[in-house]
């Protein structure tokens, strides 16, 4: 009997880790992965979107349009990158506003009439600024740089026309390419499956006929920063008027000099270092923390009703200029912000009840590029915050950021227990002991003088 107990136990405790087992697998498997979620910005992302506009006699023609939906990411130099499989045997016969890397083997067709690309795993880039205008279609043509929703919606698209072969030729026939990627111009970015949607609609330009699309699918890619890279790429200092201490970037923030490799970094006073020529390699100035980009945040002045903060961005980096830049910040007086004066501003409310979060970026023309490392190479503004009494105060690092993005990616922020303090009563009580003692003596040197 005893024997039956404990086999009918074992028996049971197996089933239900089995059970358990099963129920973690359908769970990891039925809810989407976080590591893409981004808090301040939950509903961002980078559509694709693919309009068949005709039909062909043995396919179709096609606009692709990526749309970055995403409030301040955006993608810069050397643009973005769209792979994806082809379900059959598929070609790109032609392009127009875009171009693949490679043609693939296409020694399967006779004559003059070979296809643009016979890969079946195409990737796709945008067309340099100043193709000719006969092979150009509206939103194109930019490097395949693309603006943040939130800094400029109308530079935030890039589109570019196809013409598939060896297809289906009806919206029962044709299949939906499979396994799509995007970089942007690296990893970070999952896309899902293609879903097929709505037929997309236009307008003509004079707002009398409307045209619809013979066949759409949407695919949606979000963004990780932990799937872009290893390490960080930009670091926060801090500084005050009440302290003379400067807290600098964390050493190693970026990374940690490497002194078996010369050539890793460069001094700033090197002579021999090439003027720019935006190549994407990174050559940094060697510092404690080696990070491409510094964000300065010094408290500089306090007033009866309001306090000023001044933000310095500087580039470490002399092999990059960063067009379009973009800073988020976190702070809880920003509901509070009366004045940004040499800087855009944006409020990102991902929760509406909470104002603490804000974009900045440059003026155009003036600001909005940030150059490479040396002399030029950073951007600042002030900003004018008013006071609210029932929070405001410089106590215990209150008055420095919680968070700072540049260009979307975290910041590596300095560690709260080396945050520029008050000073103490103590000191205060000395230096004015000490003032004035020093006042008894001079008057009493001045009347024993007299005497």
């Amino acid at each position: 009997m005893a024997n039956l107990l404990l086999f009918i136990t074992r028996s049971f405790f197996k089933l239900c880790s089995f059970s358990l087992l099963i129920l973690f697998l359908i769970s990891c498997s039925s809810f989407p992965s976080t590591e893409a979620y981004d808090p301040l910005d939950p509903n961002g992302n980078i559509t694709i979107k693919w309009d068949i506009m005709s039909w062909t006699s043995d396919g179709y023609v096609a606009v692709v349009t990526i749309y970055n939906f995403q409030q301040y990411r955006h993608i810069q130099a050397p643009g973005w990158k769209l792979g994806w499989t082809w379900a059959k045997k598929e070609v790109i016969w032609s392009m127009m506003g875009g171009e693949t890397t490679e043609q693939g083997d296409c020694s399967r067709f006779k004559g003059n009439n070979i296809p643009h690309c016979c890969n079946k795993h195409p990737t796709v880039v945008d067309l340099l600024p100043g193709t000719p205008y006969n092979q150009q279609i509206a939103n194109c043509c930019k490097g395949g740089v693309l603006n943040s929703w939130a800094q400029d919606p109308a530079t935030a698209a890039s589109s570019f026309q196809l013409s598939v072969g060896q297809s289906g030729t009806t919206n029962k026939t044709v299949r939906v390419p499979v396994n799509f990627t995007l970089k942007a111009p690296g990893p970070g970015y999952t896309c899902g499956p293609a879903k097929i949607v709505k037929p997309s609609r236009f307008v003509t330009r004079d707002g009398r006929r409307e045209t619809q699309a013979m066949m759409t699918w949407n695919v949606t890619c979000t963004y990780s920063q932990f799937l872009a890279q290893e390490a960080p790429s930009c670091c926060v200092s801090f500084s005050s008027f009440y302290n003379d201490t400067i807290v600098p970037c964390s050493k190693c923030a970026c990374g940690c000099q490497n002194t078996s490799q010369p050539g890793s970094c460069v001094e700033s006073k090197a002579s021999h270092i090439a003027p720019v020529v935006n190549s994407y390699t990174p050559l940094v100035r060697c510092t404690s923390h080696m990070c491409p980009v510094r964000v300065h945040w010094h408290i500089k002045l306090n007033y009866k009703e309001y306090w000023r903060v001044k933000i310095t961005i500087t580039n470490f980096n002399y092999n990059m200029n960063y067009t379009q830049w973009n800073l988020v910040v976190q702070h809880p007086n920003f509901d509070n912000l009366t004045q940004s004066f040499s800087f855009n501003y944006k409020s990102i409310t991902p929760y509406t009840a909470i104002n603490d979060t804000a974009m900045l970026w440059g003026i155009k023309f003036y600001n909005d590029m940030l150059l490479e490392a040396g002399p030029l190479g950073n951007v600042q503004s002030e900003l004018l915050f008013r006071k609210d009494k029932a929070t405001f105060t410089f106590e215990e690092g209150w008055a420095f950021p919680r968070r700072i993005y540049f260009n979307g990616d975290n910041c590596v922020m300095p560690t709260p227990n080396v945050y520029p303090g008050l000073p103490n009563a103590s000191s205060h009580q000395l230096t004015s002991a000490l003032g004035l003692l020093v006042t008894l003596l001079a008057a009493m040197a001045l009347l024993f003088g007299h005497a």
